[in-house]
């Protein structure tokens, strides 16, 4: 069993160090097996549970729907262009619990709830875990789609199947399945020069597959091992000075598989640089060309050798870019965290309320805000990164959300990345519908984001208790918008969100929503512009009528790590084709039609049957809930698989809010609307949440007492 695990995770070098007390290998596998281990036998005993016939003859393997049958004649290697990438399917665990405080855990109130009890992510950011309108006047398009077309009956077998409690919360939890790197299906390594003898710190699943070596015996040794008997020793020597010289090359030269096999491989290097211009990392890419072999030459001819070496530089590109997402394995395991002791300064539209003020004054006398300044009122609950407790600045009674993470569990989880991205994204938030970051700050043992409290609760609590778990169409209209312009805001600063699901839209105490939970999210840069639309017919001359200029500003680089919530997740994120903000989009879709229908489209007994929806299933809308031809028009449009052809990808946000679903939005004054009446209205948490605090709960001495601090 352990020569099998050890194939694909670090085996017995799982906890190899580096010089600088970081992981040898530049990704934890470790986990994500034992997650996918975890999904499998629970899938094989609900099978054993429950077993069905098989009336569709399609599977999923690692998350991309295959035919199963007789497999057709073997092809040769596509040396055209990259294939696509198959993503891992495995079971996400939720992460350790805030150890700060020393309580001992407690069932989570929310087991109450039933049948769609699920693991909420406003208590990702603010939950339970532990005890001791005037609309505008302007044209809307006709959409001549007859509605017949547009509703269709249940699918009975997909629809009436029950999850139980555990499904329940899986199905619902921010996964992280693989990072942009992994999910590169290509043959290649990645080595560090700066340790010695240049060791290989990663290797693809792809090479492990072509060498038959596992990646327990590859990790920490150098790329010699390939070499054999009839290796070109001056070959050898071609590559050996590019390393010394730090540059990049192209060769041909024979290697061997473990068990003796010889390949002709076409090689690249290709050396990786930080943003000071220092070396970094080698990327070594490898393609098989032994079937493309001349007889006579016994060498890949020059056109095959030209196209080959086309596409291993442009994989060995991208393995650079992927590479950069990651935190650079040779920097020092107390920088890591840095950005969380950066000061944080106000924004200019909150830089005068009561909070800001207060945490002002503690800028003024001098000090930096740490976990001594907040009272701990009581645990809230945990997310996929971290705990959240409410806190009270003390002496002041303001009171913040302070979400917590443990680094070591954050660096086994290969999260350091995306704890460090949700920071510096908190840290560009000034924004009605989004948090305000007040403080961040580290412990010994963990990292600290000070936010605002939301009393509302999240959404999905607000969803779960109304009548047959529905909002009607104007409230389902109000909170789809509020989000609408959050996401605009998120995309004109460059950030792909990723995670947009009812537990991580929060209700502010004047009922507007604000979007938590930033963990998943890209950032990335973002390229502003105005769009001139086109004047109508007949109107040249009247300039009242020519509609203005609108401005549009969308993140303008992809990605495709394998991020999200299962139900939630689009179509071009479970193909690995790469993604970009149009994923926001298709969530938004989601969303809308769980708000209406009191559940999501594509939902699967199993994960991999989502993700086997998510991709082929066509969406339908149930007629036991009546809803309007332009909500579903809008759903329909928002939840096209196709990217391309999914509204919002082209003309963004202003796209989405020009659809007739939102006529009668003022979306100029949008903060001024009152949030709609609802059958069960929103429960407020009051100030005198004050009192309710467990006077028992106090942070560690140590914890509290010696702050990290770098500025």
């Amino acid at each position: 069993m352990q020569v099998e695990v050890s194939q694909f995770t670090e085996g017995t070098k799982e906890n190899a160090l580096r010089p600088n007390g970081m992981s040898e290998s530049l990704i934890k596998y470790d986990a994500r097996q034992k997650e996918r281990a975890s999904l499998q036998v629970t899938e094989l005993v609900d099978a054993i549970k429950d077993p069905k016939p098989n009336d569709k003859k399609t599977s999923i393997s690692l998350g991309v729907a295959k035919p199963v049958g007789p497999s057709g004649p073997k092809k040769a290697p596509d040396l055209q262009g990259l294939s696509v990438v198959q993503p891992h399917i495995s079971r996400e665990t939720r992460s350790a619990h805030f150890r700060l405080l020393d309580v001992p855990e407690a069932n989570s109130h929310r087991e109450s709830i039933g049948k769609r009890n699920r693991s909420s992510g406003f208590f990702s950011f603010l939950g339970l875990d532990k005890l001791a309108g005037k609309g505008n006047q302007q044209d809307v398009a006709e959409y001549i789609e007859p509605e017949i077309l547009m509703t269709k009956d249940e699918d009975s077998s997909e629809a009436s199947f029950e999850l139980d409690k555990a499904r329940l919360r899986e199905i619902r939890r921010g996964i992280d399945l693989a990072t942009t790197l992994e999910r590169i299906e290509k043959n290649f390594v990645i080595t560090d020069p700066r340790l010695p003898d240049n060791p290989i710190i990663f290797a693809s699943d792809n090479f492990l597959e072509l060498t038959e070596y596992s990646r327990e015996e590859i990790l920490g040794r150098n790329c010699r091992f390939l070499q054999g008997p009839d290796t070109n020793r001056e070959t050898v020597k071609q590559i050996r000075d590019a390393i010394d010289n730090e540059r990049e090359i192209t060769v041909q030269l024979l290697n061997y598989t473990k068990t003796g096999r010889s390949f002709w491989n076409l090689f690249h290097l290709q050396p990786m640089r930080d943003h000071k211009g220092e070396l970094q990392y080698f990327t070594g890419v490898q393609l098989d060309g032994t079937e493309y072999l001349e007889p006579l030459t016994r060498r890949l001819s020059q056109q095959i050798a030209s196209e080959g070496a086309k596409i291993i530089r442009e994989t060995a590109t991208n393995v650079n870019d992927a590479l950069r997402e990651l935190p650079d394995a040779n920097v020092q395991i107390e920088d890591l965290w840095r950005i969380h002791s950066k000061l944080v300064l106000p924004k200019p539209h909150k830089i005068n309320n009561d909070s800001w003020r207060i945490i002002r004054k503690i800028h003024a006398s001098g000090e930096k805000v740490r976990l001594k300044h907040f009272r701990p009122l009581r645990p809230l609950g945990y997310g996929d990164t971290g705990s959240v407790h409410l806190v009270e600045l003390r002496g002041t009674g303001e009171i913040f959300a302070m979400k917590a993470m443990e680094k070591s569990i954050m660096v086994k989880r290969n999260k350091v990345h995306r704890i460090c991205a949700e920071r510096e994204i908190l840290g560009l938030m000034d924004h009605p519908f989004l948090p305000t970051l007040y403080a961040s700050f580290e412990t010994r043992t963990h990292v600290c984001l000070i936010t605002d409290f939301c009393s509302g609760g999240e959404l999905f609590m607000l969803l779960d208790s109304q009548p047959k778990k529905v909002f009607r169409e104007e409230g389902a209209r109000f909170y789809a918008a509020e989000v609408v312009i959050a996401l605009e805001y998120l995309h004109c600063q460059g950030v792909i969100y990723r995670d947009l699901k009812p537990e991580n839209i929060l209700l502010q105490k004047d009922g507007h929503v604000m979007l938590s939970d930033f963990d998943l999210s890209y950032l990335t840069s973002s390229e502003p512009r105005l769009v001139i639309p086109p004047i109508p017919r007949g109107k040249k001359n009247k300039r009242k009528n020519v509609p203005p200029p609108i401005f549009r500003a969308e993140p303008v680089a992809s990605c495709n790590s394998f991020v999200g919530t299962e139900e939630y997740i689009a179509p071009e994120v479970v193909t690995g084709a790469g993604h970009n903000s149009s994923v926001d989009w298709w969530a938004l879709g989601i969303l809308l039609y769980e708000m209406l229908y009191g559940r999501t489209p594509f939902r699967g007994k199993t994960r991999q049957k989502t993700f086997a929806n998510v991709l082929h299933k066509d969406l339908t809308f149930p007629r036991r809930i009546p809803t309007s031809l332009a909500a579903r028009q809008l759903i329909n449009g928002l939840l096209q698989k196709d990217p391309e052809s999914r509204l919002g990808t082209e003309g963004g946000a202003n796209e989405v809010k020009n659809h007739p679903f939102f006529h009668g939005i003022n979306w100029t004054l949008i903060r001024c609307m009152r949030p709609p009446s609802l059958d069960i209205p929103v429960s407020f948490t009051g100030s005198e949440i004050e009192g309710e605090a467990d006077e028992d709960l106090e942070w560690d001495d140590f914890e509290a007492d010696n702050p990290i601090e770098y500025f």
